[in-house]
């Protein structure tokens, strides 16, 4: 890469660093700020203006789509990958059982929901596509992230049980989309013409189940034999603690590429094997691997983030019509909406809680990498008006929720009482301070 992108781009992350909790206090979250720097560094914009940009000519960062793709391709599946094992790792699936009906809820009802529902929405709004197409669409854009507001699920003026709803709902939601994601894509892909042969209904279906099955099968192998190693290293004192968290990246990517050579699907292998780890008796590495994780996901985070605003943003927002701006706007209120009212119906919750909830599932870096998936390797009749509409609603995620997330936290925190929050802290901290609940544990739930 050219020396003057290099520099700007540790310039801007050094500058927000610099800044960062004084500015998520604010309207200002990392993935609005860096969408914000690459749209405001985009040659469309810095040309209008006459100046020249730093990333014209930068080897492996062509302004040109094709290598934005990609580079947004490779980030964006390193950071899900890593993502998606760390978080694994501290899911506790007995805790969240026995007091997370809120997640459970979101999980089990409102997001089979969202996907019917984008499904059925998307019909009139996005022409041209088929059946397993919209269904596909439903599921590119039913994971949420909790990176795009923060604040929501860090601030302690929320209840501890909706940070955990919220903080479990982003945690788990893109490890069961990726399946659906998988499904919707072949079976929407037959028929297609790959190397000059027509893909049969037959190769489409045996391509999904091979996906969704030797994916997890890898990776609880994979999960399993790390366990037992690790175990080993550390009863034997052989494992240097600095590599703790280099052996839990490792394990990732073993799960990762194991999975694709045996044509598994390596995210789901990544997942599983994230599960295994986390319920075995290792929660030295996990707590390790958890903080490593966290710090290299947000730094390829922010750099996705930023080569969206680079190239992908400017040309989204000035194509895309009508119907993609309205099914946009539709997908992150009445589409996410109306699913988690339906889900948390009955639930107990306070109408003021359920519409905090429901306003707050931003789409993100899931749905991003979806899409460029949907271009590159799941060969998708329309898949550039799919990716469209995806790119729309994530740019439209961004600042949605990114300028909300601190000031209805705010005004939520206000509204409630203070029994209700005395209450749902009293639940939340009896709950996590059963006999043999460990740390990590406990640091999973609260978010």
């Amino acid at each position: 890469m050219h020396e003057s992108a290099i520099l700007t781009l540790a310039l801007l992350v050094l500058v927000y660093g610099l800044l960062s909790r004084r500015l998520g206090e604010g309207l200002v979250t990392p993935p609005l700020a860096f969408v914000g720097f690459g749209m405001l560094l985009a040659p469309q914009a810095l040309h209008v203006v006459g100046l020249p940009s730093p990333f014209d000519h930068a080897d492996g960062l062509e302004t040109h789509a094709e290598g934005l793709e990609t580079a947004i391709h490779w980030l964006g599946e390193l950071t899900l990958i890593i993502v998606l094992f760390a978080d694994a790792t501290q899911i506790d699936l007995r805790a969240l059982k026995r007091g997370a009906g809120l997640p459970l809820r979101l999980l089990a009802l409102g997001m089979p929901l969202t996907v019917a529902l984008g499904a059925a929405a998307a019909a009139p709004l996005v022409p041209g596509l088929g059946p397993w197409e919209l269904a596909l669409l439903g599921a590119v854009l039913a994971p949420t992230d909790a990176a795009l507001g923060q604040t929501v699920v860090t601030s302690p003026k929320v209840p501890l049980p909706v940070r955990q709803g919220l903080s479990a709902e982003s945690g788990l939601n893109d490890g069961i989309a990726v399946p659906l994601v998988v499904i919707f894509a072949s079976l929407a892909g037959i028929g297609q013409v790959i190397g000059g042969e027509e893909r049969t209904t037959r190769e489409c279906v045996e391509f999904a189940i091979g996906q969704v099955t030797l994916g997890p099968l890898v990776g609880w192998v994979v999960g399993a034999a790390a366990t037992w190693a690790l175990g080993w290293a550390i009863r034997e004192h052989a494992m240097d603690h600095a590599y703790h968290e280099l052996a839990g990246i490792a394990i990732a990517l073993i799960a990762f590429n194991a999975a694709g050579l045996v044509g598994g699907n390596g995210f789901i292998a990544a997942f599983v094997a994230g599960l295994v780890l986390g319920a075995s008796k290792t929660p030295e590495i996990c707590r390790r691997l958890y903080d490593f994780a966290e710090a290299e996901s947000q730094l390829l985070m922010l750099l996705t983030f930023f080569l969206v605003g680079l190239g992908l943003a400017w040309p989204t927002l000035l194509e895309a019509p009508l119907s993609a701006w309205i099914y946009a706007l539709l997908s992150l209120t009445v589409l996410r909406m109306l699913p988690v009212a339906l889900a948390l119906a009955r639930s107990g919750e306070s109408t003021r809680t359920v519409l905090f909830v429901a306003w707050f599932g931003p789409r993100g870096l899931a749905s991003i990498l979806f899409g460029i998936l949907i271009l590159e390797e799941l060969h998708v009749p329309n898949a550039e008006q799919i990716v469209q509409v995806v790119l729309l609603t994530v740019l439209l995620s961004v600042v949605a929720h990114g300028v909300t997330a601190a000031p209805l936290t705010r005004l939520y925190a206000r509204g409630l009482s203070t029994e209700e929050r005395a209450a749902a802290d009293a639940a939340m901290d009896a709950m996590l301070e059963r006999p043999g609940q460990d740390p990590v544990r406990k640091r999973a739930l609260t978010g």
